[in-house]
C-alpha cells in the first residue's frame, strides 16, 4: 500500500502538471537549397495551453548572436518583421510558418523558433519552448577564368622551361570541384602541394623529384637527341624547376649574320622555333587552393603545370570545367595556345614630319595570341631615339624626331613561351615647312642686320673722309 506522503507527491503533480499545461516545439530538417529560390521555415508545435507569441530568430557569430527576424502576436492577432531593410521579401504565412524569397548566401546558417504560452496558474508567466534548424545556402560559381601565370614571358629556343595554367572559380558554396582537359580529353595529373613563399628559392624543393629535363645541345646545323633519349633506364621527363633566364630575340641575333630582310622597306615576319626535342609525353602536375570570402564563398584556383614543347603545344585547345551540386552540368572556359604570327604594325602620324612625335603601335596579329606576348622594340644597326638599346611594351614613341632618322628601320621582337615573332618597319621622315620658314625668318633677320651695319660703317667712313679734306 502506497504511503500518504506518496499519494500527496502524485496528487501535487498532476495539479501541476494541469496548471502549467504542456507545450513540445519541432522544425522540419530542410534539404540544401540553391541561391535565388524560396525556402519555408515551418515551426511545429503542440500545447494545451494558451498561445502567447511565436519569434523566429537568425543565428550568428556561432549561436553569439540571436536576431530577431519576425513575430507572430497572438495577443493582437499580427505579425512584423524586425529586419532592418523593410524592402526584404520574408513574410509570415501562417503564425509559425516564414516564407524566404530568393535566399542568398548570407542567409545560410541556423534558425530558431521560439514558442511562448501562458502559465495556467499566474496567467502573466510566459512558457516558452523553441527548435531550430540549419538552412543550407548553395551557390554556383559566377565566374570562371584561365590565365597563364607569369606572364608576358619570353621564348627560348635553347632551353626547355615549365608552363602553368591557371584555372580561378569564383562565387561557388561549397568550393567546386576543378580539373583540366586538353582537345576534350581529361588529363593524366599528380597532384602536389604548393609550396610556400619561403619554400619557392629552393630549387626543385617545390616539385616531388622535380629535376632539370634534359641538356641541350647548342649547335644550329643540327639537333642531337636528349641525354634520356640515349639512356633507355632513365626515369621519365620531370619539370624543369630552374627559372629561365631571360632571353631576348635580338641578343640571339647578335652573334648571327645580319639577315638580308633588315635593309628592306617593307614589314617583313620572320619566325623562330625551338632547337631542341622532348624524349617522352609530359607530366602534368597539379595543385589547388581554396580562398574563404566574407560572403561564404570560396574562391578556387587550380594551377596546371608542365614543361612546355612548343612543336607539341602550339595550337593545343585547353579547357577548364567546374563541378558543383549547384550545377546541373559543368561549367567550362577554354583557351588554344598559339605562338604570336605576323604583327600589325600602325604608325602616326602616317606621314610624319621633321619634329614630330611617332608612335608605333601593335594593333593585332594574323591569329589569336595565348598567352599574352611581350613586346621588345629595338632599332636595327643602331640604338633608339632615348639611347636606350631596346623597349618593352605595346608601342614606341619616338618624340620630336629629328631628320637624322630618316630611313632607319626598327624591330618589334612579339614572343610568348610558344615562339616569337619579328616584325621590321621604316621611319621616312619628311621636311617640316614651319620649320623651314622660321629656320628662313631667322637668317633674314640676320641679313637685314648686317645690312644695316654695312651701311652704317659706309656712313661713318665717307663722313671722316670728307672731314679731313
Amino acid at each position: 500500500m502506497m504511503s500518504v506522503f506518496s499519494l500527496c507527491l502524485l496528487l501535487c503533480a498532476d495539479l501541476l502538471d494541469l496548471a502549467v499545461g504542456y507545450l513540445t516545439v519541432t522544425i522540419e530538417p530542410l534539404p540544401p537549397v540553391v541561391v535565388g529560390e524560396t525556402v519555408t521555415l515551418k515551426c511545429n508545435f503542440k500545447t494545451d495551453g494558451r498561445l502567447r507569441e511565436i519569434v523566429w530568430y537568425r543565428v550568428t557569430d556561432g549561436g553569439t548572436i540571436k536576431q530577431k527576424i519576425f513575430t507572430y502576436d497572438a495577443m493582437f492577432n499580427t505579425n512584423y518583421s524586425h529586419m532592418e531593410d523593410y524592402r526584404r521579401r520574408e513574410d509570415l504565412v501562417y503564425q509559425s510558418t516564414v516564407r524566404l524569397p530568393e535566399v542568398r548566401i548570407l542567409d545560410n546558417g541556423p534558425y530558431e523558433c521560439h514558442v511562448g504560452i501562458y502559465d495556467r496558474a499566474t496567467r502573466e508567466k510566459v512558457v516558452l519552448a523553441s527548435g531550430n534548424v540549419f538552412l543550407t545556402v548553395m551557390s554556383p560559381p559566377n565566374n570562371i577564368s584561365v590565365v597563364a601565370e607569369n606572364t608576358p614571358a619570353p621564348f627560348s629556343r635553347y632551353q626547355a622551361q615549365n608552363f602553368t595554367l591557371v584555372c580561378t572559380a569564383k562565387g561557388g558554396k561549397p568550393a567546386p570541384s576543378v580539373y583540366f582537359k586538353r582537345d576534350g580529353e581529361l588529363i593524366e595529373v599528380i597532384s602536389y602541394v604548393q609550396p610556400s613563399a619561403g619554400d619557392q628559392g629552393g630549387g626543385s624543393a617545390g616539385f616531388r623529384g622535380a629535376r632539370p629535363l634534359i641538356s641541350r645541345d647548342l649547335d644550329e646545323t643540327k639537333l642531337q637527341r636528349s641525354l634520356s633519349l640515349l639512356d633507355p633506364e632513365s626515369p621519365s621527363a620531370r619539370l624543369y624547376t630552374e627559372r629561365p633566364q631571360r632571353v631576348h630575340t635580338q641578343g640571339l641575333q647578335a652573334s648571327e649574320p645580319s639577315p638580308a630582310t633588315e635593309v628592306i622597306p617593307e614589314t617583313v615576319v620572320s619566325r623562330e622555333f625551338p632547337r631542341w626535342v622532348h624524349s617522352t609525353d609530359p607530366l602534368y602536375y597539379f595543385s589547388h587552393t581554396h580562398i574563404p570570402q566574407s560572403d561564404g564563398s570560396v574562391v578556387v584556383q587550380a594551377r596546371l603545370t608542365w614543361t612546355l614543347n612548343p612543336q607539341l603545344d602550339n595550337d593545343a585547345l585547353f579547357s577548364c570545367e567546374v563541378k558543383h551540386p549547384a550545377l546541373s552540368m559543368p561549367m567550362q572556359t577554354e583557351v588554344t595556345l598559339a605562338a604570336p604570327k605576323g604583327p600589325k604594325l600602325f604608325m602616326t602620324p602616317s606621314r610624319a614630319k621633321v619634329g614630330d612625335t611617332v608612335r608605333i603601335t601593335v594593333q593585332g596579329f594574323q591569329n589569336e595570341v595565348f598567352p599574352e606576348p611581350l613586346f621588345t622594340w629595338t632599332r636595327v644597326g643602331g640604338r633608339l631615339l632615348d639611347g636606350s638599346t631596346e623597349r618593352e611594351g605595346k608601342d614606341l614613341i619616338l618624340e620630336r624626331v629629328p631628320a637624322e632618322l630618316n630611313g632607319s628601320m626598327y624591330r618589334c621582337t612579339a614572343q610568348n613561351p610558344l615562339g616569337s615573332t619579328d616584325t621590321h618597319t621604316r621611319l621616312i621622315v619628311f621636311e617640316n615647312p614651319s620649320m623651314m620658314k622660321n629656320t628662313q625668318g631667322q637668317n633674314s633677320g640676320v641679313s637685314h642686320k648686317n645690312a644695316m651695319g654695312g651701311l652704317t660703317w659706309i656712313a661713318l667712313v665717307l663722313t671722316v673722309t670728307v672731314e679731313l679734306t
